[in-house]
């Protein structure tokens, strides 16, 4: 009996290993073609790289065209760059070169064709720039609600654009840095203003604080001319936020540190890693693009950031991103453009995200011609009011008709003659003090809109 246990033991032990050699065959065929690209990351002796090119050329599908563009643009050495990108452009019949623009535009513009590898080759080429981005990608194939080609390496590391966490404030009248025409993006929370200088916030793209016992995350990004305030606490968890140093369609990245899920700057949402699909949806306030001098007649006791960072910058107006904020050109491309308005022109952006998926863009151009203008969203009427700064504030004004503003004060009048004050979170009447509610709003440039929200609903006119 013994005898026979044993033939069977060892006949379902030959089994067990055909099989699972069937199973190694199969993924190494799958992983194989991933495996010579990786190549050029790992080793460098000539021989085997050669035979990678060879391998790669011989066996090449179309899943290994973001394979290759990816490992061109990080690879450092000239030689098998160049020996790679004619073998991309051999197989694709595309001769883009090093534009590496055109050949994103070429792969986002068709149905991705990646593997599910795709992933572990993205985080581990990607790790050898920063080994926490490994975290990002690896293993996250079921975890995650974006193209993966989508997402592109922005240039720095992990946080290296520095986030300003609990950044020093200073009254108004003791920011003798600033001259009236500076551009800062102001917040108020339960009745407490800040400032935040565009010539600081544009060298670190993201601060973090508790303000009133209200933890948040004010998000900038310079690319697409984003500035967006977000709650960090959601059912009672609060998020530590950074930058990615990732993009999604020319948007910024964040990440959070606990879980290094990566998350949406539009949306306030993880799109990849093991938040997504949790029902995590961050709340977002409103922001004010404004001048210096009419935020501070607005909010006289309002703070502002201190120039003592903890880092050595430029922060001197219009140093930080000038030549990128000169022209309408962009740095990194998007699948398309959309020419109703120039990529870098400004636009009001509204969403309610827990009432509809809907999203309306409105031109500042257009607003800036209308101190008031009224419309509906959601079948919910809203006025924006548009003061002589360029910034927008945005009430539910359900069937109230204002027909005077002169953009220099606080004051709105409505059909009937009542007088109202514009505050930051409430449209007051002034005798009877009833009050509108705000409509959170904040600004982006058209191109990165429309790139976040390809069914944005656009009012020009």
């Amino acid at each position: 009996m013994r005898k026979y246990l044993i033939k069977y033991y060892i006949v379902f032990f030959l089994i067990s290993l055909n099989i699972l050699g069937q199973q190694s065959r199969t993924i190494t065929e799958e992983e194989r073609q991933i495996r010579y690209f990786t190549n050029f990351f790992n080793f460098k002796s000539p021989s085997t790289l050669n035979n990678s090119l060879k391998q790669i050329s011989r066996n090449w599908h179309e899943s290994d065209e973001i394979l290759a563009i990816e490992t061109i643009y990080l690879l450092k050495s000239p030689e098998y760059s160049y020996r790679l990108s004619k073998i991309l452009e051999e197989k694709t019949g595309k001769k883009y070169g090093y534009d590496f623009n055109k050949w994103y535009t070429y792969i986002w513009n068709k149905p991705a064709t990646y593997s599910t590898s795709y992933f572990k080759f993205k985080a581990d080429i990607h790790s050898q720039i920063d080994s926490k981005f490994y975290r990002y990608f690896s293993n996250k194939e079921k975890q995650s609600k974006i193209r993966l080609d989508e997402v592109r390496w922005g240039g720095v590391i992990q946080d290296g654009i520095p986030p300003l966490r609990k950044p020093e404030m200073i009254d108004a009248n003791l920011a003798t840095y600033l001259q009236d025409d500076n551009i800062v993006f102001g917040i108020e929370i339960n009745g407490k203003a800040y400032a935040y200088p565009k010539r600081i916030l544009a060298w670190h793209e993201m601060f973090t604080d508790t303000i009133d016992d209200i933890p948040v995350a004010g998000v900038y990004c310079t690319l697409c001319g984003t500035v967006i305030l977000y709650k960090t606490q959601h059912k009672g968890v609060q998020y530590q936020m950074g930058t990615s140093g990732f993009l999604y369609r020319s948007n910024k990245m964040m990440y959070d540190k606990a879980t290094q899920s990566l998350w949406s700057t539009h949306t306030g949402k993880p799109v990849i890693g093991p938040l997504v699909d949790q029902g995590i949806e961050l709340e977002y306030l409103s922001v004010v693009t404004t001048d210096w001098k009419t935020w501070k007649k607005q909010h006289p006791n309002t703070k502002v950031l201190s120039l003592k960072t903890g880092h050595r910058r430029n922060y001197n107006e219009g140093i930080a991103y000038r030549k990128y904020f000169a022209t309408d050109e962009l740095m990194f491309n998007v699948p398309k453009i959309d020419r109703s308005l120039k990529n870098k022109d400004e636009v009001l952006v509204l969403k309610s995200p827990f009432e509809t998926d809907e999203v309306i863009g409105i031109s500042s151009k257009f607003l800036a011609k209308r101190p008031i203008f009224k419309n509906t969203f959601n079948n919910r009427t809203y006025t924006v009011f548009t003061d002589t700064s360029g910034a927008h504030r945005v009430f539910y004004t359900e069937n109230i008709e204002f027909n005077y503003y002169n953009g220099t004060s606080s004051e709105v009048f409505d059909t009937n003659g009542n007088r109202w004050i514009i505050n930051e979170n409430e449209l007051t009447e002034f005798k009877t003090k009833r009050s509108l509610k705000r409509f959170h709003s904040f600004n982006a440039f058209w191109f990165g809109l429309k790139a976040a929200f390809p069914k944005i609903r656009l009012v020009t006119n």
